[in-house]
């Protein structure tokens, strides 16, 4: 089982931008594909953007096409997502999830074996 760490998250005006990083202690990460999900108070988790075990297959939410970006370099064990044009309504605790199924697949699961503890993003308007 994989075990994820994610960091980057902070406070930031609306409009701005952050970059979060999912680590994961895996010697085989390029067979795993990796998703962020975001779940703000009240509210079920939302899935946000994945990628495949290459990096060839993205899929992201309606919600943040256009704006958000999701890349890994495996080199580094690591899976990024650049966040740009921040709104108040992106506020909400970011988790990465990790599993050896298609990247696809990541929009209607949420019973992952590996998640991350989640890192806040909070915009302010």
């Amino acid at each position: 089982q994989v075990q994820l760490v994610e960091s980057g998250g902070g406070l930031v005006q609306a409009g701005g931008s952050l970059r979060l990083s999912c680590v994961a202690s895996a010697r085989t990460f390029t067979t795993y594909a990796v998703g962020w999900f975001r779940q703000a108070p009240e509210k079920e988790r939302e899935f946000v953007a994945s990628i495949s075990g290459s990096g060839g297959s993205l899929y992201y939410g309606d919600s943040v096409k256009g704006r958000f970006t999701i890349s890994r370099d495996n080199a580094k064990n690591t899976v990024y997502l650049q966040m740009n044009s921040l709104k108040p309504e992106d506020t909400a605790v970011y988790s990465c999830a990790a599993d050896r199924i298609a990247p696809i697949l990541f929009r209607n699961r949420r019973d992952f074996p590996s998640w991350g503890q989640g890192t806040q993003v909070t915009v302010s308007s």
